[in-house]
């Protein structure tokens, strides 16, 4: 398949990425604002700790290693695949990935942005968004994750509040609406999975969890 690209205008930002993971963008306006995954990350930061004390940190360092490879991977494929670009796939279980997701990346076109910087002024946030494109014919932010198991759309409301930034921040950049938000799951040794969700649901909490991270970060 040959993607059609439409792109906007790219906008130059400064990614800092201090050692404990945290990052930060330093906007054309100087502005310094943190990453939406540093900003839900902090959320997480109990749950994550609790996880590494319950399998221990050798497991836990080799879960989070492969989870971390695998994701990195899929990713590259995914841009050379919609960038219309040679994949030169040699891992056999990457492949088998890829192709599980491939019906549903065919979806997808009239690309605008791909893996590109973002920021909003009214959220104080920015990130690298992994595609804003139409999505059977809509506008839609669109993130692809990765993981060792199904999920339930309960479970995944980080990557909505992610997607939710990115399209505030796009709007607000380009004074382009996006309503639609899809994540595409590719699920080792089982069936893809494919979310679909609205902005409107997630921006109030996302709004509440910028605040309070906020003022966690002042205190």
């Amino acid at each position: 398949m040959n993607f059609i690209h439409c792109p906007v205008p790219e906008i130059q930002c400064e990614k800092i990425t201090l050692e404990d993971g945290t990052r930060y963008y330093v906007t054309p306006e100087k502005n310094k604002y943190p990453s939406i995954t540093t900003m839900l990350g902090h959320f997480s930061k109990k749950g994550i700790m609790e996880w590494r004390n319950r399998v221990g940190a050798e497991e836990a360092n080799r879960i989070s290693r492969a989870a971390a490879s695998r994701g990195t991977k899929l990713h590259t494929i995914i841009e050379k695949y919609i960038g219309n670009e040679d994949m030169n796939i040699t891992e056999p279980f990457q492949l088998e990935l890829f192709k599980s997701i491939m019906p549903y990346l065919d979806y997808i076109n009239n690309i605008r942005l791909q893996e590109k910087y973002l920021y909003s002024n009214h959220l104080r946030l920015a990130g690298t968004v992994d595609c804003i494109a139409e999505y059977q014919n809509k506008l839609s932010v669109i993130g692809f994750k990765t993981s060792s198991r199904q999920k339930r759309e309960s479970q995944i409301e980080d990557y909505f509040l992610q997607a939710t930034a990115y399209a505030i921040m796009f709007e607000e950049r380009y004074k382009i609406p996006v309503s639609r938000l899809v994540i595409i799951i590719a699920v080792e040794n089982d069936y893809p999975q494919v979310f679909r969700q609205k902005r409107d649901n997630y921006a109030k909490r996302l709004l509440e969890l910028r605040d309070l991270y906020e003022n966690s970060s002042q205190n």
